[in-house]
């Protein structure tokens, strides 16, 4: 009996114990979520979709559980997802909208659906242009994207003019600053090559921005770009149609400058450019078929323009006073083509071919002339006509593999750009008792090999990105003096000069993402071997070089409070490499009496950066604000000293004490009604260079000394955009740059007006416009400068007014 009883009781333990771990299950089922990503491509072309919207529904009642936006490679991630029956809708304009049913099981935290294709849509209706702007600050923060195309009031002109008004950037003396700072890495798709330079961004201002799809500002980049460029990094996207077929687009820009003459001539010159032309043509074509896809376009830029119209007053301490202008006529060509092949080879792999050539023609005539303290004499007047020529040929290669699942790939890429310049100049020297001939000749190669590659391996709760990078570059240059009688031209100073080059640099980058928070660690490790190999019968300069292995970290922390709301902190630490430019050992004479000379000894300067953001939305509009601080080491600057009895003026680079620049940010979209909206930037900084001393070593051995600088100084933009009516928008845009301090002194407060209006005819396959720069004319850039035995002050009044028409059609 008491047997039978304890086998009953067993039984009932048993079921007990067995319902116990089947409701454990269910609760453990309940309270297990899942993270469940995916890539959408295109179906024909298999390129990623971006901006595609992704919702998750229950199967049961076709009721929201939850959604995402794929990013730039296609993915989405969509978290916190509970065990069960789904149906997924992926849906974006001009595709038809994809449904599938999807089971999230609780035995894995991590659901990969693998790739999502998406077909076109093509419907018998009327061509509509769906105009769309993607958010201006990323949802990672990590950096800002502007479309060129919503540019109206800079639209003909070329890629530095265009920059001029994106917030947080200024143009100053033809270099590109981000907060007060020109030590900037410009990139063209991702790369940096010699049509923009390596530190150097002048031939920004002959890149046609028609060519341009859109320009991407980071200001705190991380371990995989490289480490160059302590303000940060500006990203220009090329255009690439990506429709399926033979398309293309057709372009003409033309424009007059000068029209008004903003400050007259000294006498006994010739005359400064008047009613300048700008004539911009430009063609894009595009074939696309299955696996491949071929694309060539070509940008022509022909301006006539009064490049530097600049007039000096040089006070010296024996109380020496010489006043100058200095006039220069610029006739400029910049042709640039690019052509190359996309190819899907299978569904893992792609290669990309492409390859561009650039050839700028530059034609000055200028004038400067040296008055005494009253003009009553003429002391000397200066006049040259310089020639030159630049050729840039670059080829490029990219493979990628793709694995099994999204995003994981393998990438590697080689690219080769080779850049000539071939520069004449021929001076005619009239002075009150004599005149004489001068010139010299410039021819510098410059070549860059970069080989990279690069890994990303989608993880659970994030991703992993390394990879390496090699750069070998070398720049011979060759300079010929021919003086002239009583010339101040250096004949010694010539010769031949080799820029020599080796980076090896490794990078790791780990991404972490929660509902709450997101995290990104990397660092960047680089070793350079410079040097530079002087003419052993220079007067004054030996060969010189340095290396140095260093580490590059980076952190991004953020913390999302909402939806609508997010905290980022960052760090990051950068190098600023002299560019060849900054050695170089000739001196160059863009002015008789003010020479400027490079220094091989130039060290690189290194910074440490930190910024604090936060942004928030709402539904008509957004804010962005960040505070940041930069601390340099090493800084690089410009210095002007004079040496002995001479006049003349000698402007060295030097590596000078620390540097500090401490501001904040704030950028603020909002659309105000159906025909009105604006986004307002507003920066503004602290800037300080300690004090130095330091020894130039051109012409002669002598010390510099400097005291401490600072300012308080930024900038606003106030961009209008306007609509008219369905197809017919404008734009108004106001900048005002505060006064700020620059090497050895001040550069005084600037404001200027630009206005664009656009029309989109034809179906929305043509587009009108018409656009004026620096409408009041107001655009003067007005210096002080304090040397070691003289000051002196300049307003330069170069041609900034101009007013351009365009039309453009795409097929």
């Amino acid at each position: 009996m008491k047997r039978k009883q304890s086998k009953k009781m067993m039984k009932i333990k048993n079921y007990l114990l067995i319902t116990f771990i089947m409701l454990s299950q269910a609760l453990l089922a309940q309270e297990a979520k899942v993270k469940v990503s995916g890539k959408i491509t295109d179906k024909t072309s298999q390129e990623d979709l971006s901006y595609v919207n992704v919702v998750l529904k229950t199967a049961k009642d076709a009721s929201f559980v939850t959604g995402a936006i794929t990013d730039e490679s296609g993915l989405f991630t969509l978290v916190d997802v509970a065990p069960g029956d789904y149906e997924l809708e992926a849906s974006f304009i001009g595709f038809e909208t994809v449904s599938k049913a999807i089971f999230v099981g609780s035995s894995s935290a991590f659901l990969n659906l693998g790739e999502i294709e998406m077909t076109a849509s093509f419907q018998d209706l009327i061509a509509i242009e769906v105009v769309g702007q993607a958010e201006a600050v990323s949802a990672k923060m990590d950096k800002k994207t502007y479309d060129l195309g919503q540019n109206i009031s800079q639209s003909g002109g070329s890629v530095l003019q265009a920059m001029s008004n994106l917030p947080g950037v200024t143009v100053q003396d033809g270099k590109v600053q981000i907060r007060g700072n020109d030590r900037v890495a410009v990139l063209i798709d991702g790369k940096q090559t010699a049509l923009t330079g390596f530190g150097n961004q002048t031939g920004l201002d002959n890149l046609p921005s028609s060519a341009v799809e859109r320009i991407e500002i980071i200001n705190n980049p991380s371990a995989k770009f490289d480490a160059n460029g302590n303000a940060g990094i500006i990203n220009i996207i090329l255009k690439k149609e990506k429709q399926e077929g033979f398309n293309g687009k057709v372009g003409l820009a033309l424009g007059v400058g000068a029209l008004w003459e903003k400050k007259a001539n000294l006498p006994d010159i010739r005359a400064q450019y008047q009613g300048t032309p700008k004539i911009n043509p430009s063609l894009a074509l595009n074939y696309r078929k299955k696996d491949v896809n071929l694309f060539l376009s070509a940008d022509n830029l022909y301006t006539q323009t009064l490049n530097k119209n600049e007039f000096v007053t040089r006070t010296y301490n024996d109380g020496t006073v010489i006043n100058q202008q200095l006039k220069r006529n610029r006739n400029t060509n910049f042709l640039t083509t690019r052509a190359g092949m996309d190819w899907t080879i299978d569904q893992s792999n792609s290669l990309s071919i492409s390859g561009l050539f650039g050839s700028e023609k530059i034609i000055d005539r200028g004038d400067q002339p040296f008055f005494n303290r009253d003009y009553s004499e003429r002391l000397r007047l200066w006049q040259f006509l310089e020639d030159e020529l630049k050729t840039t040929v670059m080829a490029t290669a990219a493979f990628k593999h793709n694995f099994a699942d999204p995003g994981h790939s393998l990438s590697a890429g080689l690219n080769y750009t080779f850049h000539r310049e071939d520069e004449q100049y021929f001076f005619t020297n009239i002075l009150p008792a004599s005149s004489g001939k001068d010139a010299f000749k410039l021819l510098s190669d410059e070549n860059v090999v970069d080989v990279t590659l690069d890994y990303v391996k989608p993880m659970k709760t994030g991703r992993l990105e390394t990879g390496l990078k090699f750069r070998r570059r070398w720049i011979p240059t060759n300079m010929q003096f021919f003086p002239g009688e009583n010339s101040p031209i250096d004949s010694l100073a010539g010769g031949a000069a080799t820029y020599k080059e080796i980076i090896p640099a490794v990078y790791g980058n780990y991404v972490f993402e929660s509902k709450k928070l997101e995290a990104e660690i990397g660092l960047r490790l680089e070793y350079i071997k410079l040097n530079y190999d002087v003419n052993p019968n220079h007067p004054t300069y030996k060969s010189d070089g340095y290396n140095y292995f260093q580490p590059f970290p980076n952190t991004r922390f953020s913390y999302k409070i909402n939806g609508m709301n997010k905290i980022t902190a960052s760090y990051n630490r950068r190098v600023d490499r002299p560019n060849e430019v900054d050695i170089r050992i000739f001196p160059k004479y863009d002015d008789a009496e003010i020479i400027k000379v490079g220094n091989p000894a130039l060290k690189p300067q290194f910074t440490n950066s930190y910024e604090l953001g936060w942004k928030t939305g709402w539904s008509t509009g957004s804010l962005y604000s960040a505070v940041y601080h930069r601390q340099v080491d090493g800084t690089i600057t410009r210095i002007s000293s004079t040496y002995g009895d001479s006049k003349l003026i000698y402007a060295i680079f030097q590596n000078a004490a620390k540097s500090y620049n401490t501001g904040f940010e704030l950028i603020w979209d909002q659309d105000v009604n159906d025909w009105y909206s604006f986004d307002l930037n507003l920066n503004g900084y602290h800037n300080q260079i300690d004090a130095f001393a330091v020894q130039n070593l051109y012409p002669e051995p002598h010390i510099f000394t400097a005291d401490k600088q600072e300012i308080f100084s930024g900038n606003a933009k106030w961009n209008s955009k306007f609509k008219f009516a369905e197809n017919f928008t404008g734009q108004l845009t106001a900048i005002y740059l505060a006064p700020d301090i620059i090497p050895q002194g001040k550069i005084q407060g600037r404001f200027t007006l630009d206005m664009g209006l656009k029309k989109v005819i034809q179906e929305g396959n043509g587009e009108l416009f018409f656009n004026a720069t620096d409408l009041l004319n107001t655009m003067v850039i007005k210096k002080t400068i304090e040397g070691n035995d003289f000051s002196y002050t300049s307003a330069d009044y170069y041609e900034t007014q101009v007013f351009r028409v365009g039309y453009s059609y795409k097929f």
